[in-house]
């Protein structure tokens, strides 16, 4: 898995590259809670390079949703795909975050 991130238009933009699974979801929820730690309190997880994600990796993101709610952020997503966008659909994760088609959408 490979994070990188980058600021823009007041959103802190996450990519995530790979694969969310057991091994790979602490990794990713402490990057999450660093950030947030550090005073973001609007991410957007662009999942356009997702391959796979877990229920550990929901936890991840169900924990850091919890953690910004807190400090009134909003955790939102952009361009998931394949495995990853039925995997939100089925856990009903796409009924609870807004997701958006393109990164450029959510920046609207």
């Amino acid at each position: 898995m490979q994070i990188k991130t980058g600021k823009e238009k007041n959103m802190l933009i996450v990519s995530v590259k790979g694969k969310i699974d057991t091994i790979t979801a602490p990794e990713f929820e402490k990057t999450l809670f660093s950030l947030i730690t550090q005073g973001e309190k609007n991410l957007l997880l662009n999942f356009s390079e997702l391959d796979y994600i877990n229920s550990a990796g929901l936890r991840s993101i169900l924990v850091s949703a919890k953690q910004l709610k807190v400090n009134n952020g909003k955790l939102s997503f952009s361009e998931l795909k394949g495995p990853v966008k039925e995997v939100f659909k089925i856990s009903g994760f796409s009924t609870i975050f807004d997701i958006f088609d393109t990164q450029e959408d959510a920046l609207k």
